[in-house]
């Protein structure tokens, strides 16, 4: 496919003396549809050139071809270089290339030979699985699937919350009240157990030590505590899946902090070599004072780990297993500076800076009810797996209301109903805090999955009564265009490198908002142009749009984790 920016900037740079790259990574795409398709801004310049970018601008334009089949004009607009492309020499190549690609159009090798860590999802052991935890898991998946798309070797890790002091809690919780429970709803009654005794380690502190002395023996692989702790991930496990199911989503790795446990001591001893690993109150530390950071505990006054010990052995670990070019952590930004400090730490395990570089924290807002901030140790949580159920039945009532007669309702309701969940998650850029409420999400109008949906299916239905996908060889492109359609176009043109812009950003969001634009874009099309028409040339034109359409809704979807319905 012609790569129109790059062509420009080739053009540019037989004018001025600057290579072509240089030019490409200034071009913009202009927000006003009337200042043209690319916008090349000669204000840098105008220090090298000692003119003002009017000026250059206008005598880059004055040397530049038109006579070629590329662009189709030029305009200087106040320093700018607008330019305009051919608008069929646009349909003709996009129509050329998703005929070449079909259902993979968008598809590249850009990221060939590339190991990309995704580490997302990371819910606790014997907590709820809440939608805080559900954020991290719909925008780490998108980022997962995006990456792989693109060609990039992509390993999705899911970071279990499986050890730490809150399973001295647990384990104490559980020897004094089990009896009390039937575990008919394991993690809700785990849950109860551990509100209580984190009420109860506040009131005693010596309550709250016995539960340290719990995690330093499951530490030293005691077999009660051991038997307790495989007992309570077993359980945990089985109700995460529910979850997983429900999403489709599924992972490489259930590694989590526990898998680590036997791989800190490398790390203590490759930081004590540095000199920098040293004692306070007790407890082993990296001072990060000279940093603007508090210091980075490695272990605690008792000898017990911290979670960044196995972070650290995570970094160590995973540059020798997967040798990754980047490492994502998709967590809440109230870690914000734990993993500065990690990453900090990390530059004293003695491993490749390439890997240092690669560390990469992708955090986003936290979640609030109406109510305000959730939290697991009050009891004060949404479980995700009651949520995604609520969703599913609340669209089927909508579906029942507006098509009684439709086959299939309970699957279609579970693709809207969970589309809805997960494309309200994604359509703002992750690191807004949101606001869950329902009246938004299963909207059918608006910017939501279920418009998006919609619209798929509208594209799916015309497809359906036409019977038959044109030969995109036979497509006129001068049927095409009218604004209407050439919205569309750009739209399609634009798709590998909105993926690129996710990769580059790590923000799903971004896709989110090109669907939505690309939605409404042929509803504009649809509502001013009747497809199936009796001349052949039009009504095969428009089908292929239609059908260009189709499938980037379904494949941009998919690449959020959002199954398309066939009927709605």
């Amino acid at each position: 496919m012609i790569d129109f920016k790059e062509e420009i900037a080739k053009e540019i740079a037989k004018t001025i003396d600057l290579d072509y790259m240089e030019i490409e990574k200034l071009i913009e795409i202009p927000k006003e549809k009337n200042m043209g398709d690319y916008a090349y801004p000669c204000f840098k310049l105008a220090k090298v050139l000692k003119k003002a970018p009017q000026i250059i601008a206008e005598e880059i334009k004055s040397k530049i071809d038109l006579s070629g089949n590329l662009i189709d004009k030029i305009e200087n607009a106040g320093g700018y270089l607008n330019f305009y492309i051919k608008k069929e020499e646009l349909i003709k190549t996009v129509i050329e290339e998703f005929n070449l690609k079909k259902e993979e159009y968008g598809k590249s090798d850009f990221g060939k030979n590339k190991n990309i860590i995704v580490e997302y999802s990371s819910p606790n052991i014997a907590k709820p699985f809440h939608i805080g935890h559900l954020r991290t898991t719909l925008i780490g998946n998108a980022l997962y699937n995006t990456y792989k798309y693109l060609g990039y070797n992509t390993i999705g890790i899911n970071h279990l919350g499986d050890y730490g002091t809150q399973f001295g809690k647990m384990i104490e919780g559980y020897k004094r009240w089990s009896e009390e429970y039937t575990f008919k709803n394991p993690i809700d009654d785990l849950m109860n157990i551990y509100v209580r005794i984190n009420e109860l380690c506040k009131e005693d502190e010596k309550v709250l030590e016995i539960c340290r002395e719990n995690f330093k023996k499951l530490e030293e692989h005691q077999e009660y505590e051991v038997s307790l702790w495989q007992k309570l991930k077993e359980l945990s496990l089985k109700e995460f899946y529910k979850i997983y199911d429900l999403l489709d989503i599924k992972f490489d790795s259930l590694n989590g902090e526990a898998f680590y446990s036997d791989k800190m001591q490398e790390v203590i001893e490759k930081l004590e070599s540095t000199g920098k690993l040293i004692e306070s109150q007790g407890a082993k530390i990296i001072d990060l004072e000279d940093k603007g950071m508090p210091p980075c505990m490695i272990c605690k006054s008792n000898g017990s780990s911290i979670y960044a010990t196995r972070d650290l052995a995570a970094i160590l670990y995973r540059s020798r297993e997967y040798d990754f070019d980047k490492c994502l952590y998709v967590v809440a930004y109230e870690q914000n500076l734990h993993f500065k400090q990690i990453f900090e730490v990390a530059k004293l395990l003695d491993i490749d800076e390439k890997y240092i570089n690669g560390l990469e924290h992708v955090s986003y807002g936290m979640v609030h009810l109406k109510t305000g901030k959730m939290s697991t140790r009050e009891g004060n949580v949404v479980k995700v797996e009651d949520l995604l159920n609520e969703a599913i039945e609340r669209a089927g009532k909508i579906l029942e209301e507006k098509n009684p007669n439709i086959e299939n309702k309970e699957e279609i309701a579970k693709k809207v109903g969970i589309g809805a969940i997960i494309f309200n998650d994604l359509a703002n850029s992750r690191i807004k805090d949101e606001i869950f409420d329902w009246d938004i999400i299963l909207n059918f109008q608006g910017e939501t999955g279920p418009y998006i949906q919609y619209m798929y299916v509208r594209t799916k239905s015309i497809l359906q009564n036409a019977n038959f996908v044109p030969d995109a060889k036979e497509i006129d492109v001068n049927i095409l265009l009218d604004e209407d359609a050439i919205n569309i176009i750009k739209n399609i043109y634009s798709f590998e490198d909105i993926l690129k812009a996710v990769t580059d950003k790590n923000e799903p969001y971004i896709l989110s908002r090109y669907l939505i634009e690309l939605a409404k874009n042929y509803s504009v099309f649809y509502n001013n142009n009747k497809i199936l028409v009796d001349d052949k040339d039009i009504a095969n034109a428009r089908l292929y749009l239609t059908y260009m359409t189709n499938i980037i809704l379904l494949k941009g979807a998919e690449l959020l984790g959002i199954k398309m319905p066939e009927k709605m």
